[in-house]
């Protein structure tokens, strides 16, 4: 029986993660109803993806009784209560990332999804890509022996895309891009807490950071070096360095076809689209729509692969980093 998708938001987003769902196999995968806060833009989705059902409300998305699972493509500032809305209909959620504004509504979250016994992931869709796969069984396996510093970069220049810079809509490069590099971090380390968190950065005008500098430093000396920016162009790669060899990701590192493992290429093709994407390698999104099927089949409430704790731990860094550099937002402040 396939799993049964709903669609929350007529986004960019949106529109690229029902173009990769179409890349998999219908008796696995369908797409049942598509909502959006104007009723026209979720029928003129619904029309260009072939969805059955369209809603002008979230409410009406959430009561529809045919859907399993609710991809959530709105902006981090309403995940959480987009989030919490589908959660408490008994739907199981898969959430853009950020996951949350902050570490104190990704709780909300978790404890929502566990009250109500639904399953919920943080969208991190690098994380299943056949090369991250691979990255983790060569980590595994000791390919480069015990790694002794993480690089990873990531920066475009955003100032046109006002959801990355403007702060009421979540905006900021620790914010809207850390999650990229952070991931990675936790899952060469195994979701191990660094001993420390030290961030530097640079303000843009409207009160949010252009490019941030993490250094996490975890037990044994060892290091992880992340820079953000939405001012500037990055190489967005990363590096790993172990005791015997090295690991590297090339641009792009969110979405990886490629490896290079102690100077030795390897090549992770993706499936083509079936009409044109708004952003780059995003027939990739499959992979973590497969995840979130598996997980369900298995009667399973989170990711083994991206589970809660590594969302509250990225989102509780993230809240460091932004309290060193004094970046805040409303919802800091709500208790």
């Amino acid at each position: 029986m396939a799993t049964r998708w709903g669609i929350c938001s007529a986004g960019r987003i949106s529109h690229d993660f029902s173009v990769a769902l179409r890349t998999l196999t219908p008796e696995d995968h369908e797409i049942v109803a598509v909502a959006a806060r104007n009723l026209q833009h979720a029928e003129e989705f619904a029309k260009k993806h072939n969805i059955p059902r369209s809603y002008g409300s979230y409410d009406d998305l959430a009561k529809d009784p045919d859907i399993d699972v609710i991809y959530v493509g709105t902006i981090h500032p309403y995940h959480l209560s987009t989030g919490k809305l589908f959660i408490k209909s008994k739907k199981h959620v898969l959430i853009e990332k950020p996951l949350a504004m902050n570490s104190r509504e990704v709780q909300e979250l978790i404890t929502a999804a566990r009250d109500n016994t639904v399953f919920l992931m943080e969208a991190v869709w690098t994380r299943f890509f056949p090369a991250s796969l691979e990255m983790r069984r060569l980590l595994h396996q000791g390919e480069v022996g015990d790694v002794q510093m993480v690089r990873a970069e990531l920066g475009h220049r955003y100032s046109h895309v006002p959801r990355v810079t403007e702060r009421k809509l979540g905006g900021g490069a620790v914010l809207t891009l850390g999650v990229y590099c952070l991931q990675l971090i936790f899952m060469v380390f195994n979701g191990e807490r660094p001993e420390s968190i030290q961030a530097t950065g640079q303000f843009i005008d409207t009160g949010v950071d252009g490019t941030t500098v993490l250094v996490l430093k975890f037990a044994g000396n060892r290091l992880a070096i992340c820079t953000f920016s939405i001012t500037m162009m990055l190489t967005s790669d990363v590096v790993i360095i172990g005791t015997k060899g090295t690991i590297k990701v090339p641009q792009p590192m969110w979405c990886p076809t490629t490896l290079e493992v102690n100077g030795k290429e390897m090549q992770f093709p993706l499936p083509e689209p079936g009409m044109p994407l708004n952003n780059i390698n995003s027939t990739g999104l499959r992979y973590e729509a497969e995840e979130v099927r598996h997980c369900l089949l298995k009667g399973l409430k989170e990711s083994p692969e991206m589970p809660w704790s590594h969302s509250s731990l990225i989102a509780e860094v993230v809240d460091e980093a932004r309290r060193q550099l004094g970046v805040t937002y409303d919802q800091d402040n709500i208790q």
